[in-house]
This record gives structure tokens, C-alpha cells and sequence, in this order.
């Protein structure tokens, strides 16, 4: 699977004239090669994959990683430096990018310190960004992909069943945490050791749990606190960064009530309802997704509301892929694509949102999350 990745990614250096491509994003170093979990940014030490058009690949990785580089990166070498030893990461740079060749990099992705040292020895007119390529590639997903996609949305029902269960008059928010965390770590930890051989890959859920409750419900990423919930009060539990099955990312999330429901607040929430609604019903091969965000829009504007954000986003191994559910992106959609598709309406005390995922295919889409949407079935 990596190794094809890697193949495709050649030829498509080849086309675009990119002789060879420094590769610093996390996920795009995962997609390209296996290899995960080695020490990030967050502590100074940059990761850096080299692919040349026509050579053999080189990992440049911190020496504390070593071991884990060897198990999983599949690459042609593997170059550890070590903290404060010569030049550390900077020692292969030289070598591996030749006099007058074309560079390609990720602008948004390189650590300022990296990007700083590369321009230091390349000019930057030799410079051009491969984000639209490796952005174009990982669109499609593979059948492999599709399983985590699926496999991820089943981490995530069991998460929401959980919390929907945890929530409840008297209860702190984090209790709601713990019970999505355990439940979604150990439908994780099921589906690795029946459908998978990767021992390492952990299942435990990752990011903390967002949620907001009572007169926190307007803060759109709040986090699980030590507040109590109470009747008649507005539930929000959100896993668009807990659902993170063997890296495949999801989006979902749901608003709940606690004994009854404030009819100001229903009818806010129904309008959120219908603008995923009319989403849906244009989500499909061949319609723009700009399309989508634009017929969700007019629902929540037509109701007198601005929209909140974007209609969605694609998802994949990273939170934030391509395309985009919003206005000015006028990619086509395609069988294979795996989006997140939310319906939102926010006023100055409630925020109701209902977001899920899907998978385009042949002749519209498949969900892969689950859970009732009718009020009646969300008054807890």
C-alpha cells in the first residue's frame, strides 16, 4: 500500500517537472511511508522525508526513533541525527538536494526552522509547493481506506451511544468523557484485533472530548469540565477529533436534551436539521462542493440566520483534507471521496448542530455514522 503510494507520488513528480520533494507534514509522511508516532514539532525535532523523482527515499528522523522508523517506515534509508551532535537534521539536506534542480515543499506544512535552513540553500525561485499534488491523491480513497472509514464510524457510534447514555441530570460533564473514551477505546481495540495485524496501533481514542452544556452550549469547541448538567438543559457532544480509528479521521456530532426541550430551542435546531438535509440532498458524483455548502447556506439564511461555517470538509488521515464544503471550491465530486457534511444554526444563548460522514459513491453516498436526529429521540 505505501509503496504504491510512493510510486504514484513519483510519477506525479515526474509530471509536474519536481525533481525532488521534501515531505515535513506528519499525515503526509504516515500516507507516503507507514510511519507514525515519532517525536513531533511539539518538541523541536523535525521529520523530514526526501523523495526524489528518480532516486532512492530518505527518512531524516531524531535517533530516539530509530527503532520505531525501522519497523514501519518503508523508504529506501533511513538518517537518525541526534540532539546537539554536528549539525543534526541539517547534515543530509546538502547532499540530497542537487545544484539546479526544482524543490517541492509544503508552504503551510514546514516548520519555520526547516524552511528557514532550505532557503538558505536553495534558491526560492527553485522552489514549488507539492500540497496540490499529494492534496489530488489522497482525495480518492482506496478500498483499505474505506474499511478505516467505515471501521471509524463504528468507533464513533459507540462513542456517541455512550455519552448519550453518561449524560443526565446531576452529572458532570467529564463523567460524559470517560464513558466516550472507554467505549470508543475498547470498540477500537475489537475491531484492530479482528480485522487488523498492526500489534502497535493503539486504540485508544485520541483529543479531548468537545462538549458544551446549559449556558456553555454556544461555545462551539468546549471542552468536557467539571460542570453539572441539569434537566431541561441542551446537551452538545462533538467527535470530529476523538474519532481517530488507525489514523482515519471522521466527523460527527450531535445535540441533545436533558427530561424536555425548550421549543425556542427546537425550532432552532430543525432549522439546523434541514440545512443538513438539503445538503444531502445534492451530495452526489458530479455536483461541485461548493454546490453542497451553497444549498445548506440558503436554509439557514432563508430562516433569517448567518451561516456558522462551512457546510464540511473531506477527512482522511488528517482532520482537514481536500476539497472543502464551502464557497470557491469548485471540485467535483467523486466516487471514493469520504466528507463530513454538518448542518449548524447558532443565536446568541444555543447552538444546534448535527454533522456526519459519508462516503461518495457510484450514484450518491453511504453513510458511515449513525444516530437518530428527530427531537423525540434526542430529549433524553
Amino acid at each position: 500500500m505505501f509503496e504504491s503510494r510512493m510510486l504514484e507520488f513519483r510519477v506525479q513528480l515526474g509530471e509536474a517537472r519536481i525533481d525532488t520533494a521534501l515531505i515535513t507534514d506528519d499525515d503526509n509522511i504516515y500516507y507516503l511511508t507507514g510511519y507514525y508516532d515519532y517525536l513531533h514539532m511539539d518538541f523541536g525535532r523535525p521529520t523530514i522525508l526526501i523523495v526524489p523523482q528518480d532516486g532512492p527515499s530518505l527518512l531524516i528522523t531524531p535517533s530516539i526513533d530509530l527503532n520505531t522508523a525501522d519497523a514501519n517506515a518503508r523508504v529506501d534509508r533511513i538518517a537518525a541525527w541526534n540532539d546537539g551532535v554536528g549539525t543534526e537534521w541539517r547534515a543530509e539536506l546538502p547532499a540530497a538536494i542537487r545544484p539546479n534542480v526544482r524543490v517541492g515543499f509544503e508552504p503551510d506544512q514546514m516548520p519555520p526552522v526547516v524552511r528557514g535552513y532550505v532557503e538558505s540553500i536553495v534558491e526560492t525561485s527553485r522552489m514549488v509547493s507539492v500540497t496540490p499534488l499529494l492534496s489530488k491523491m489522497r482525495m480518492i480513497k482506496s478500498a483499505h481506506e474505506l474499511q478505516l472509514a467505515r471501521h471509524a464510524g463504528e468507533v464513533a457510534g459507540a462513542m456517541m451511544s455512550a455519552g448519550r447514555a453518561a449524560i443526565g441530570d446531576g452529572v458532570p460533564e467529564f463523567e460524559v468523557a470517560i464513558a466516550t473514551s472507554q467505549a470508543g477505546t475498547r470498540k477500537a481495540a475489537e475491531l484492530l484485533s479482528r480485522h487488523y495485524t498492526n500489534a502497535d496501533m493503539s486504540p485508544n481514542t485520541h483529543f479531548l472530548q468537545i462538549m458544551a452544556s446549559g449556558d456553555a452550549i454556544a461555545k462551539t469547541h468546549h471542552r468536557a469540565s467539571t460542570r453539572v448538567m441539569r434537566h431541561g438543559e441542551p446537551v452538545f457532544l462533538c467527535f470530529c477529533g476523538m474519532t481517530n480509528f488507525h489514523r482515519f479521521k471522521l466527523g460527527f456530532d450531535r445535540t441533545f436534551w436533558i427530561g424536555e426541550a425548550d421549543p425556542e430551542q427546537v425550532a432552532v435546531y430543525e432549522v439546523a436539521r434541514a440545512s443538513q438535509q438539503a445538503a444531502l440532498a445534492v451530495l452526489k458524483p458530479g455536483v461541485t462542493a461548493e454546490a453542497v455548502h451553497a444549498a445548506y447556506a440558503e436554509v439557514i439564511e432563508d430562516a433569517g440566520y448567518a451561516f456558522p461555517f462551512r457546510c464540511g470538509r473531506a477527512t482522511g488521515f488528517s482532520f482537514l483534507e481536500a476539497p472543502q464544503l464551502v464557497t470557491g471550491d469548485q471540485t467535483v465530486l467523486q466516487p471514493g471521496m469520504v466528507l463530513a457534511v454538518d448542518g449548524s444554526v447558532t443565536v446568541e444563548t444555543f447552538r444546534a448542530q448535527i454533522g456526519d460522514s459519508f462516503i461518495i459513491t457510484e450514484d450518491g453516498y453511504e453513510p458511515v455514522t449513525h444516530h437518530p436526529k428527530d427531537v423525540d429521540d434526542l430529549i433524553l
